[in-house]
Order: C-alpha cells, then structure tokens, then sequence
C-alpha cells in the first residue's frame, strides 16, 4: 500500500451560541473545521482534522511511502520541518496527516482504531465544556441541561474575568448536575485560557475555594510559564492543568520537571502519535492525561489504550457540517463503535461546496490575546465597554481576579 496523495477541505462547527473565552468571542458561534484526506493506492482514504499549513512541503515526507509505518512517517514530517520549527498550526497539519494515517492503518487492518491501539474498552469518560463565557445565567443552564440529561456529571466552565460572576455561573451548574445526580456531588473546573498574572491567579481561586471545590484550573498563567503555573499549584487547593496549547515532547519536559502540572492535556488537533508520547511522559512522572478539542474522535480512541487517561472534553453534542461520526454519548461517557478505522466519514458533497470564508483573526477572536490581559485593574462595567459585552454580563460592583481597586488603568 502506498500514499498517493491529499485532499484539503473546511467545514464548520455551528454551536448555535455565541462561543469563547476570556480572551474573545466568536459571537456569530461558528467556527471552521478544516479536513485532511489522504488518499492510497488501495481505495482507502484516511480522515485527519486540522491546518492546512504548508501542507504541500509537509506531504512530500510521506508521499509514496506505505502508511501503515505511521509513527515512523510523524518522524519523518517532523524532520520535514527541521529548519521552520514544528509548532503552532504547523504543527496542526502534521497532526492531521499523523490522525489520516492511523485512520488508514486500522481500516486496512479491519479494525476500529481503538481495538488496533489495543484499547479493551470502548467508553471514554467525558466532561462537559460548553465554551460559554458569554453565556447569560438562562443560556448557560440550558447547555449543561442538555449535558446533564446525556450523563455528564463533571463540568469545566470559561471564566477567569470576574470572580463573583464565576462562582455564581460555577454554582448555577453545580445545581443542575447535583439535581440530575440525585444529589450526588459533580465535578467543576475553571478554565482561564492563560489570562492571570501568578497573584492574580492564587487570589481568584482561592477567593472562589472559599465557597467551591474545584478539580482543575486550566491554563491560570502563561503554557510555558513552569515557575508560575508551579507557584499557582502550590497556592490553591485544586489541580492545575495546562498543556493544549504545547507542541512537542520539549515544551513539555520542563513543566513536568519542574511539577507545575497536575493534568497533562493535549490538544486533538495535534494528532494521535503526539497524543501517545504525551500519555506516557506523563505516566512516567505518574500523572493523568486529558485530551481537550471539539472533535477529539482520534485522541479519544487512543485514550482507551493509555493508563493514565482521566477524562476527554465534550464540547458539543453535534459533529461538525458534513460529517458523520461513529460514537455517541451516553451515561457521561464517549461511547465508540465498531467502524473500521476512526469512524469518521465525510461527506464531500456538503463539506466540499462553498461555504463560510475563512475568518480572519479579529481583534475580538479567542485566538487573539487581549492588550491587558494579565495587567488588568478594571471594574467589570470598564471591561464590558471596552469588550462590548452583553448587558446582561455587566456588573459595575463586581472586580475581575478577585482584585478590589479604586482607580481604573488606561
């Protein structure tokens, strides 16, 4: 069997909400979903999600070679990038061509992927993440009674902005999950995507433990800041999680070197090989790992293969536009099915015609760190005039990071 060549595609995710996080929104809530199919000279096609990014240069490392070499192959294209460096969306499309290949491995060997891995069990654990930091109070309880009534009895809600609005959202959500528990206690994490200082971050959380028990908090400071998110770990009681946003084995070592981490993420974009590598570095300084995406189909059978998986991140309950997945949730679990290879199938039809132009990165999006983020001293009215937030968010008593000032910054 040998590679023959790739198709580029883009759908999209539609949330039907506005989604985000501290750092921006995408009001309109939709957001792109790029493909990858590689193509063999067997009829067999392989299904990656994730950039595109000089694609065409990273293609020519396992152009013609049999795909069934996979791990070998994601060295390869690694060493493709020797010189431009492999990270960022780069680093996403050696992460889509790895997830294509595994597809084609198990599918040539008649298998789902997660029995080829050699996984024994197809339920993944989940936990819910609705991306819901514009969300009003109303909103936001209809979400997470949709997760409640799927199973999911663990949440990870977006804050980090406002403390008096995260513990009454963090609240809210408790309720909902401890009704359809029958009383049984769930699980509440606090993801901040990276946008507290290290005392900003301690004061939050333990402002906020004053009254909630958290799991995790995901990402308080920079992702490759091991002193701070050190520092952070050792001034609240709840884990500290971070890890979707690195690239490599080498921007993990010193974090975990350095134990600055208590769950180690990784991002369903960057690929099934990375996944793996990332699981057992992990295992070794005995530490769990949780993928983090909204499709992470490729990392969740990969989960059933590692000891030290945990829990994997359910963003939405609808697959993006033109794709079909074989999986469903049930009983706050990822349930995969027999399909050989990921399950995934693409309709080329739907996914391929015209659709949504590709977005630019606005001055609003998530993927645009704000100009004060981490240097910030305003009341929550300041900030909303200056995000335009909804009204319904707007509280001029309220200070972000549990920090009581006087005086506003310009």
């Amino acid at each position: 069997m040998r590679i023959t060549g790739y198709r580029t595609l883009s759908t999209a995710q539609e949330w039907g909400r506005p989604v985000g996080d501290a750092n921006g929104t995408y009001p309109d809530g939709v957001t792109q979903v790029p493909v990858i199919l590689v193509d063999t000279d067997e009829g067999i096609t392989g299904v990656g999600l994730g950039p595109h990014v000089e694609v065409e240069a990273i293609f020519a490392a396992i152009e013609g070679e049999d795909p069934r070499g996979v791990t070998a192959l994601y060295d390869r294209m690694l060493r493709q990038t020797f010189k431009s460096g492999h990270a960022g969306a780069l680093f996403g499309t050696i992460g889509a061509l790895d997830t294509a290949l595994w597809d084609i491995k198990a599918q040539a060997a008649g298998e789902p992927l997660w029995r080829l891995l050699g996984g024994r069990d197809r339920t993944v654990p989940a936990y819910a993440s609705g991306l819901d930091i514009d969300l009003d109070d109303d909103e936001l309880a209809g979400v997470y009674q949709v997760y409640a009534e799927h199973g999911l009895r663990a949440a990870k809600l977006k804050g980090g902005l406002d403390v008096e609005q995260d513990r009454r959202r963090l609240t809210l959500v408790r309720e909902i999950l401890t009704r359809a528990g029958g009383g049984e206690r769930p699980g509440l994490m606090l993801d901040a995507n990276e946008s507290w200082t290290r005392k900003q971050a301690v004061r939050h959380v333990c402002e906020l433990e004053r009254t909630m028990d958290l799991i995790w908090v995901e990402e308080p400071v920079r992702r490759w800041d091991a002193e701070g998110l050190a520092t952070v770990g050792r001034g609240i009681r709840a884990s500290v999680a971070s890890g979707e946003n690195l690239t490599g084995l080498e921007q993990y070592r010193p974090l975990l070197a350095a134990g600055a981490v208590d769950i180690v993420q990784t991002s369903a974009v960057w690929g099934v090989t990375h996944f793996l590598r990332v699981a057992a570095l992990a295992h070794a300084h005995d530490l769990p790992v949780s993928p983090v995406g909204n499709v992470p189909v490729a990392l969740l059978h990969a989960a059933t293969s590692v000891p030290n998986h945990i829990a994997s991140e359910l963003q939405d309950l609808r697959p993006p536009v033109g794709l079909s997945l074989d999986s469903h949730v049930e009983d706050g679990a990822f349930v995969l099915g027999d399909s050989p290879g990921l399950g995934i199938r693409v309709d080329e039809g739907t996914v391929g015609a015209p659709g949504p132009r590709q977005r630019s990165a606005a001055a609003t999006s998530p993927n645009v760190r704000p100009e004060r983020a981490g240097r910030r001293l305003l009341t929550a009215e300041d900030r909303a005039a200056l995000r335009h937030r909804p009204t319904h968010l707007r509280s001029p008593t309220r200070h972000p990071n549990g920090e009581v000032s006087h005086s506003t910054s310009q």
